[in-house]
């Protein structure tokens, strides 16, 4: 009997190192460091799946690509300020993360679910209704577009809940930065130092496991044995 070959995991290796370096940047206040290793990490992360794409077959490969949208989406939400100097950072931020967030929501539910959505992701309506009153008062022009995009972030999360463990832990992580990053924009003088790089360490991880999640996933998908059929007399 043939075994299917290794996942090449190693792929990820530079996404972690430069996702230490950029974390590391950011406690020690280095900010050149910072923002050069964090225009790299979503780059880096979309080469790990590109390579690790050749281990997943041909016929989960659009998973593959909706994830690449989701990716490709989220470099432009870490880098707003970047490509559209022109343009207010926040509003543009936030609509790009958003276009992540329901790529993320289309790739659980349609490719990568394998349960039931869980009771226990009424948690994340409690988030969003407790994270809009603590905010509103401070989300001025915002406030609608804060709650819009919390509603895809709580969908993301708890559509991750629908698939392997990985994703799930992936798609908390994410809600866990996005909620630490909402505080320390419009409640600056409440949050530390220190909660910069839980940014970026929450960031980081939920989406490295959510790209690691979905390759794992597939690749289960495709390695479970058929049921034979049993001819009928």
């Amino acid at each position: 009997m043939s075994t299917s070959p290794r996942v090449r995991w190693w792929a990820f290796a530079p996404y972690v190192i430069v996702s230490l370096i950029h974390i590391g940047a950011l406690s020690v206040d280095a900010t050149e460091i910072a923002a050069i290793t964090k225009l790299l990490l979503m780059p880096l992360l979309a080469c790990a799946v590109v390579i690790l794409a050749k281990d997943v077959p041909k016929a989960q490969q659009v998973a593959l690509r909706i994830l690449g949208v989701g990716l490709a989406f989220s470099w432009i939400g870490d880098e707003a300020a970047v490509f559209f100097p022109f343009l207010p950072e926040l509003p543009v931020m936030l609509g790009a993360f958003g276009v992540a967030h329901l790529a993320y929501i289309w790739l659980f539910n349609r490719h990568l679910a394998v349960r039931r959505l869980p009771w226990w992701t009424l948690v994340y309506v409690l988030w969003w209704a407790g994270m809009l009153a603590i905010l509103w008062p401070r989300l001025g022009a915002l406030s609608f577009a804060v709650a819009a995009y919390g509603l895809v972030l709580g969908g993301t999360a708890a559509s991750a809940a629908r698939c392997h463990p990985v994703v799930t832990v992936g798609g908390a992580l994410f809600l866990c930065s996005d909620t630490v990053l909402a505080f320390r924009l419009f409640t600056p003088e409440a949050m530390a130092h220190w909660t910069s790089p839980l940014v970026m360490i929450t960031y980081c991880a939920g989406q490295g496991l959510i790209a690691a999640g979905t390759i794992a996933a597939l690749r289960t998908r495709a390695l479970a044995p058929v049921a034979p059929v049993v001819a009928t007399p």
